[in-house]
């Protein structure tokens, strides 16, 4: 729910997923494209090409330097490297396409819940707090899959910010492997998105994670 309103509405969500989509196939596309159809040699006028030692047209310009169709296929065909690389983007990418496609599934069946339970059809003119006022009082006319008769807003944070909460404290209680002392250096901290987005996955969102469905802790973890 919180999501589906910092994301604007589930227009936005649609938009956005399908233009990193279409930003990807861009991005290989061009990159093979500068990979196989441009000759260099031209670009930077280091031997004449096209008529471009010609006084009157001594500016090399970018259709002189772009190859033939039927010779940039050749070159790709050729490139073995290349078409692995080109075969592993194209796995790459309809793995985000599904993995985009689950995600508006989510975000239609909250839309819904949007509409129908909290009574805002749109959120343009809607702010969190005005939401999460919506969802304590629908807790208290039809409670929701929280054991709970009322809710809080310091619930609501509290499940929002569980995972940050847990990293935290992990980082608070030294169990998390973010200090090291370096010689001459000192104790520094080194914690990059890479490996924050690999202690997430380890701790929260892999198959041996700490929460067995999201958001409930496995029993032998609280053991």
């Amino acid at each position: 729910i919180y999501q589906f309103h910092q994301r604007n509405g589930f227009a936005c969500v649609l938009l956005s997923d399908v233009l990193e989509l279409v930003q990807f196939l861009f991005v290989v596309t061009f990159s093979t494209f500068l990979l196989c159809c441009v000759d260099y040699d031209v670009l930077f006028a280091t031997r004449p090409l096209n008529h471009s030692h010609v006084p009157e047209r001594a500016k090399v310009t970018l259709p002189d330097a772009v190859l033939p169709a039927p010779q940039c296929a050749r070159r790709l065909r050729g490139s073995g490297w290349l078409l692995f690389l080109l075969v592993l983007a194209g796995a790459v990418w309809l793995c985000r396409l599904v993995t985009a496609l689950r995600r508006l599934v989510g975000y239609w069946e909250i839309r819904s819940f949007y509409v129908r339970a909290l009574g805002i059809p749109a959120l343009c003119n809607h702010s969190w707090q005005s939401v999460q006022a919506r969802l304590l009082a629908l807790q208290r006319r039809q409670p929701l899959c929280v054991p709970r008769r009322e809710l809080t807003e310091l619930d609501i944070h509290h499940r929002i910010l569980r995972f940050r909460n847990y990293t935290v404290a992990m980082v608070n209680k030294s169990l998390l492997p973010v200090r090291f002392r370096l010689p001459l250096l000192g104790p520094v901290v080194f914690l990059t998105r890479g490996l924050q987005f690999n202690l997430e996955l380890l701790l929260f969102r892999g198959p041996t994670a700490l929460f067995q469905n999201t958001w409930s802790l496995r029993p032998q973890v609280k053991r």
